[in-house]
């Protein structure tokens, strides 16, 4: 598979995090909504028996690669370090990855630097009545994230050119950020417009011996030693998006245990540049579309860890 590098440059506030594998469900409907829902389905044939079409990492701010989430053991404390500002840190400078991993945190950056989650408040409205109901007063808030003005993001994926041709992917990509990523689209969030989609080579560390991965990812069952796996877990409550959110009345996805972004897997590097597997199909992930998967599936920045380091 053939790695792109798009660059998108955010048009408004996003309510949901530009998470890869949420990317890749909204890269599906764009495609189906583009293309037809036949090459939709041609697109998906192998995906959960190891033959993606596309994997999609995390977008990240331009310039920065996603910190590991390791024990502090692996990490070279910088003098004077305050332990609770360290673990804070999220972002690491492109130019920093030909470090010696040891010490990434020197040079890490805190989200704050880049960007600010500020809660939205809303209200509950009854649309029979065209009221708040019967108690009043329903007050919620969502929490937004807004960014540093003339900051970009890098979207990395690769792709089966031969399946799905680049230009392709990327005007898929613009029509998601023409009619907005992730929750409240509709009321004008998640913009963004493509800036930029050309091929680019993902580094790799020099006599790499296991993988950080740039996307959610599913693990399990594929023989990853867990002395040498480090990553936070998370259950993932997807919903149906698009038009099966409307029309069938059941949005709700089965749950998933994933791997968060920035774990590291001491595996070898392998060849296809990504790691972690396909997930649902025949009704194992939704029983309202039963065809629908979800990516499991990560790309990864081959890494140099020292193994035999002691852990905090």
């Amino acid at each position: 598979m053939q790695s792109y590098r798009a660059t998108l440059t955010p048009l408004s506030a996003f309510a949901t995090p530009l998470k890869g594998d949420t990317l890749f469900g909204h890269l599906c409907w764009a495609i189906r909504n583009r293309f037809g829902e036949a090459r939709l389905t041609e697109l998906l044939k192998g995906y959960t028996q190891n033959a993606p079409f596309a994997v999609i990492a995390d977008a990240f701010p331009e310039g920065y690669w996603p910190l590991p989430k390791l024990p502090g053991g692996y990490y070279q404390l910088p003098e004077s370090a305050d332990r609770k500002a360290v673990k804070k840190c999220a972002w690491l400078p492109e130019a920093a990855f030909a470090n010696a991993l040891g010490d990434w945190l020197h040079c890490a950056v805190n989200p704050g630097c880049l960007g600010a989650k500020r809660p939205q408040p809303h209200n509950q409205i009854n649309r029979q009545t065209n009221s708040t109901g019967g108690n009043g007063f329903a007050a919620y808030s969502i929490e937004q994230e807004w960014f540093m003005p003339g900051l970009r993001w890098s979207l990395y994926l690769l792709l089966d050119s031969d399946r799905l041709p680049p230009e392709a992917c990327r005007q898929c990509l613009a029509d998601i950020g023409n009619v907005g990523f992730g929750r409240d689209a509709s009321s004008g969030l998640g913009k963004f417009a493509v800036a930029a989609f050309q091929a680019r080579e993902l580094p790799a560390q020099i006599g790499a011996n296991a993988c950080l991965t740039l996307a959610p990812c599913a693990p399990q069952g594929l023989g990853y030693d867990g002395q040498r796996s480090f990553y936070h877990p998370f259950t993932r409550f997807g919903r149906h998006g698009d038009i099966a959110a409307q029309q069938q009345g059941k949005p709700f996805k089965n749950p998933l245990l994933l791997a968060q972004t920035a774990a590291v897997f001491g595996v070898e590097p392998p060849a296809k540049g990504y790691i972690g597997q396909g997930v649902g199909g025949n009704g194992r992930l939704s029983r309202t579309l039963p065809a629908t998967v979800h990516q499991g599936y990560a790309p990864v920045l081959p890494v140099l860890l020292d193994f035999n380091r002691e852990h905090w």
